[in-house]
């Protein structure tokens, strides 16, 4: 009955990431000046609120594949070389089974993405690419003694609000798991705006810089997977402020407690979890885990890339693989760029 109520909850209510694997000009709904709209009806991905706000944000739509686009990357970067790799396929749940669980995994997958729809919607509005935002003109006027505020700062506050209603509305339910994906969302969310940074402009005669415009600048994406990474590190394991309890009457964020009490309570942008990671060595078709068989690892590194760890202690094959690439290319002008081939053995190590 558990593991039912777990498929429901998978199908249910995280295929909105789905659509970034369908989201494309053939199903998208436009008006009599070509302005995407909407998904097509037929496309039942979103939820009744998540469709409603797409129609009202004319234009946030590629905003959003874009935002799990950026997320989905990242993560595999942030993970490349860890037994979880953040395997995503082709299907409405993008990342798999782990997502059922409560693990630290999980709590990355929540963060990066509701990270991802916050920085690419917020970068969506000062690009004029959204009808219902611009950019944030709120900071305006005197700053400092050599500086003022101007320009287009990113829409950061349109960016947060819309991803809380958008990304949200997707969890339901009463319990621990319901708390946790919330706080995660939020952990995202608050990690792009924490890390906006001031940029600036020189004005004066012959670049002297007697006057500066400044505005708000989103940070770059790999910085807020860097961010985050680190938060994953240092997760929190939670329980139910309610004696241990992973159910109440009234659920309330502010109800997550470390299972450790001699822990500190995490903070708003901290990682929670609730649930020991799956072994990631082997392949499991309940848990979803492909295992680390085929990977390839580093046989000179201690780390967690290394042949040692990677491959669990199952050893690893060594092979030789000849590379062909560009090499010592010449600018032409004008404009031309000739290149040699190069070719070089490469030792490659495979974990069995």
């Amino acid at each position: 009955m558990i593991l039912f109520y777990l498929t429901i909850y998978c199908i249910n209510l995280l295929l909105w990431w789905g659509i970034v694997n369908v989201a494309s000009s053939t199903n998208l709904l436009t008006d009599s000046k070509n302005v995407q709209l909407v998904l097509d009806p037929s496309l039942q991905l979103l939820s009744r609120k998540q469709r409603k706000l797409i129609r009202q944000n004319p234009g946030i739509l590629h905003a959003i594949t874009s935002g799990l686009q950026s997320a989905m990357k990242e993560c595999k970067w942030q993970f490349r070389n860890r037994r979880w790799n953040c395997p995503t396929t082709q299907s409405p749940n993008v990342f798999g089974k782990i997502v059922s669980r409560g693990c630290r995994e999980t709590a990355f997958i929540f963060a990066i993405t509701s990270a991802g729809i916050t920085h690419s919607v917020a970068r969506s509005c000062s690009e004029g690419s959204i009808e219902s935002c611009t950019c944030d003109y709120r900071r305006r006027g005197p700053g400092g003694p050599d500086w003022h505020w101007g320009g287009c700062s990113d829409n950061i506050d349109f960016g947060q609000v819309f991803g809380r209603e958008f990304v949200d509305s997707s969890e339901r339910g009463r319990d621990l798991r319901y708390l946790t994906n919330l706080h995660n969302n939020e952990a995202g969310r608050m990690t792009v705006f924490s890390e906006m940074r001031q940029e600036c402009k020189c004005h004066g005669m012959s670049g002297s810089c007697t006057i500066k415009t400044c505005w708000m600048r989103l940070p770059t994406f790999r910085t807020v997977g860097d961010f985050l990474k680190d938060r994953f590190d240092g997760a929190s394991r939670v329980i139910y402020g309610n004696k241990g309890s992973n159910r109440a009457s009234r659920m309330d964020v502010r109800h997550l407690e470390p299972e450790n009490p001699a822990h500190k309570p995490p903070s708003p942008r901290d990682l929670v979890y609730f649930e020991k990671s799956p072994n990631f060595c082997t392949y499991s078709g309940k848990t979803g885990t492909v295992g680390t068989t085929g990977r390839y690892c580093n046989s000179s590194s201690p780390a967690l890339d290394g042949c040692e760890l990677l491959c669990c202690g199952r050893g690893y094959r060594t092979r030789t693989e000849q590379v062909t690439e560009r090499c010592n290319c010449t600018f032409h002008w004008c404009c031309h760029v000739s290149c040699l081939n190069c070719t070089s053995t490469q030792v490659l190590h495979e974990c069995l």
